[in-house]
């Protein structure tokens, strides 16, 4: 590797693990609040919380590596650009697509990293998560119903015990089922024992010998049921908050479960459009590093009169606009509007086609109008906030005594 594409790669890869982490930490914000409260009342430790943190990382990374990549293309070449480095190399008879083969090979590593996330590591984690949460739930409901002591833990009910034996083998058992209260029951039970639904992430309860106690309209009618056995769903705040918090949200299956759920819905003759998207995802969003890196360097060069502050916005505004078309797309594909397996690709399509012509113009030394536009929008922008504050501080200036 030539030195100045060892200094371009070089570059490249400080700016982009900067963009990467800081976006990565950004995202993590929004799960504080959701981690404080798992810390401080509900006993999870902080060993625990940075596994949590270490399984959901995957499903982040699956967006900010390709920002990272267009962040660090149009950083890189922008400030090339503005230290007037580029002219001197384009004097020294170096093409701009001779200055593209590190990119080139900055975007395809990274590409290459995306797909193992999203083939691998993303499932591997997503599935790391669950069970360990499945773990968190399961001990916290045989430690937390004690002999003797009225459990609220359980959504929707109060729970009681005479005696414990083990950690699963409940007897003498009061419920309150105070989950709607115009429909209050009792339960009770001469014994309960607790099974653990690690398919479904549940707590089941298994009462034997015992009686419903229904009093539907207080007052009117009392009604009991005996039963030899009675199955109770126990869910834990701290699973349904999990899954409230967009912790589950993650899209954690591999290809081959996806591939296998929509061969089962086409069978069952229902509609498989979510799960198409979600395949398509997995081979389209690494394919957008390839783009947003090659788009990042022409845009990078064409931004620098506004300063380096121009390549953050040119960054902003194609990650905005791509982004919303995904988002767009995605939606009406799970919509089943547009073909689920089609709908993810179409904004990659359109990049792809604007990345060429940019690419072209570039090379070709040929105005780009649609930048100098927005770099001329930014500039005004810049010189009206600097005379508003100009003006801001003369006023204060002329009121200080």
């Amino acid at each position: 590797m030539k030195i100045i594409h060892r200094y371009i790669f070089t570059e490249m890869f400080k700016i982009f693990l900067i963009s990467t982490l800081a976006l990565t930490t950004v995202l993590f914000m929004d799960k504080i609040l959701f981690i404080t409260d798992l810390v401080f009342n509900r006993g999870v430790t902080l060993p625990e919380v940075m596994q949590m943190i270490f399984y959901i990382t995957p499903g982040f990374l699956g967006l900010t590596i390709p920002i990272g990549v267009l962040v660090a293309a149009v950083v890189v070449f922008n400030q090339l650009s503005a230290d007037n480095e580029y002219v001197v190399m384009k004097a020294s008879g170096w093409s701009f697509l001779y200055l593209l083969r590190p990119v080139f090979f900055f975007t395809i590593l990274a590409y290459i990293i995306t797909n193992l996330n999203m083939f691998y590591f993303l499932p591997w984690g997503g599935q790391q998560f669950q069970k360990m949460v499945y773990d968190i739930v399961r001990t916290r409901a045989n430690i937390d119903i004690k002999p003797n002591v009225f459990n609220k833990d359980f959504e929707g009910l109060t729970v009681f015990v005479n005696d414990k034996e083990s950690n699963h083998e409940l007897r003498g058992i009061f419920i309150a089922h105070n989950a709607d209260q115009k429909d209050a029951k009792i339960i009770l039970a001469n014994e309960g024992t607790i099974v653990s639904d690690s398919a479904h992430f549940r707590i089941h309860l298994q009462l034997r010998d015992g009686s419903i106690h229904d009093a539907n309209k207080p007052g009117t009618r009392y009604q009991i049921i005996k039963f030899q056995r009675y199955d109770l769903n126990l869910d834990l705040p701290t699973a349904g908050k999990m899954r409230e918090s967009g912790l589950f949200k993650h899209k954690d299956k591999s290809v081959s479960d996806l591939w296998q759920l929509i061969r089962e819905k086409k069978q069952a003759g229902e509609p498989a459009s979510f799960e198409e998207v979600e395949l398509s995802k997995k081979f389209s969003i690494p394919f957008t590093c390839l783009l947003f890196g090659l788009i990042g360097a022409p845009l990078g060069i064409k931004s620098s009169r506004s300063g380096k502050s121009g390549g953050f916005v040119v960054a902003v505004a194609i990650i905005l606009l791509y982004y919303i078309g995904l988002i767009t797309a995605q939606n009406l594909g799970k919509g089943g509007e547009i073909p689920g397996l089609l709908s993810v690709w179409i904004p990659n399509l359109i990049l792809f086609f604007f990345t060429a012509y940019v690419l072209y113009k570039v090379n070709k030394e040929i105005p780009f109008t649609l930048v100098d536009r927005v770099t001329d929008g930014y500039l005004t922008l810049l010189e009206f906030i600097k005379r508003l504050r100009s003006g801001t501080q003369k006023i204060e200036s002329r009121h200080t005594p």
